[in-house]
């Protein structure tokens, strides 16, 4: 790959503009943003225009075929993710695509496809993972230094108002995928997974209590693991005080986090159990979770031509997960790990292809 590694971002938004132009800025040794493709031809220029790149368009193949870029950073609305992705991974490029990944496990699958051997692959932004109190933990409970999980709580209660709906593509199916669970906890839920390892089953109940959407606007879980530990999972849009939340209960400890939309090692709470092992806490360094610590990594990955973290099965796990929880609400019963595929509506659709779905 060149350097710096050439990028282009598709989709000029406030994500495109609050989260990725800065932190590109910041290592403008190593990557420069040369292209933006957005909606429209204005769009895109007036985007070119702010932050000073050569080229804007509204044609993506275009795009690709004359600026080559080596990574591909999509910040449009979930229903372009997919077939964007897979435009970009033909093309030669690597894909660092903002989360929800795309609106079902089938377009998820067309993304895995068209990834190579070697690259490029295609990345979701799961930066909740990278903070270095969490990468710390995942390795001590891996190792069976906490002993074994038992009860986990995720929460992500957070508040949208009406106006953040009138956004022509939220909270509709065909556009946004879901309701809460899939436009905001899945993040948090990411994290769950990424300290607990895999799930085995799920119940779920989603409702329409407050919002005029076509999805829900508040789902709960309840999930078992291949461990046997059990977790409560709740994602509301509809909460005044808004907090994400993350509680582990372990032999040796438990481990609580309380934030919003990042953390650093002061918002864990480590309490271990009475005449538990002593263990390191907080861990020496404090990397606070964030797309830059993620983007470091999946640099890393690119040069090194080796599959990054968030990507292929593993980036798919949280989707899966998501993907689960709908069917189980939307059919009242328990929904196990890998039977969601090709010949199941829900893998195709988060509402089972049910037009007409009403949540209880």
């Amino acid at each position: 790959m060149p350097s710096p590694l050439r990028v282009a971002v598709v989709g000029g938004g406030q994500i495109a503009r609050h989260a990725h132009l800065p932190l590109f800025r910041e290592l403008a040794e190593e990557v420069e943003v040369v292209a933006v493709v957005d909606a429209t031809e204005e769009l895109a220029r007036a985007f070119a225009d702010e932050f000073g790149l050569a080229h804007a368009s509204a044609d993506l193949d275009r795009t690709l075929a004359e600026v080559r870029p080596g990574l591909v950073v999509i910040t449009s609305p979930p229903a372009l993710h997919s077939a964007q992705a897979v435009a970009a991974l033909r093309a030669g490029a690597w894909v660092w695509c903002e989360k929800p990944p795309c609106l079902s496990l089938a377009e998820y699958d067309a993304m895995l496809a068209a990834e190579r051997e070697g690259g490029p692959f295609a990345a979701i932004v799961f930066q909740q993972r990278f903070g270095s109190s969490s990468q710390h933990l995942r390795r001590l409970i891996a190792e069976g230094a906490l002993g074994d999980p038992y009860v986990a709580h995720c929460q992500t209660t957070w508040f949208r108002d009406d106006a953040y709906y009138a956004v022509p593509w939220r909270g509709r199916w065909e556009s946004e995928g879901g309701g809460p669970a899939m436009g905001l906890g899945i993040h948090q839920m990411d994290l769950m997974l990424e300290l607990l390892g895999d799930w085995s089953e799920v119940r779920a109940m989603a409702a329409r209590l407050a919002r005029d959407v076509e999805t829900d606007d508040v789902t709960t879980a309840l999930v078992r693991f291949s461990s046997g530990a059990l977790a409560t999972v709740v994602n509301s849009a509809l909460s005044p005080r808004q907090v994400s939340h993350l509680r582990i209960d372990l032999a040796g400890a438990t481990l609580e986090l309380t934030h919003l939309y990042g953390y650093s090692n002061a918002d864990w709470t480590y309490t271990p159990a009475r005449d538990a092992a002593e263990i390191a806490w907080p861990p020496p360094e404090d990397v606070p979770s964030s797309h830059a610590a993620q983007l470091r990594g999946l640099l890393d990955d690119l040069r090194a031509g080796r599959r990054p973290r968030g990507s292929g099965e593993d980036g798919r796990r949280s989707l899966e997960l998501v993907t689960a929880m709908y069917k189980a609400a939307l059919t009242g019963r328990t929904v196990r790990a890998g039977e969601i595929g090709p010949g199941d509506p829900f893998y195709r659709s988060l509402h089972g292809d049910t037009p007409g779905w009403q949540p209880a």
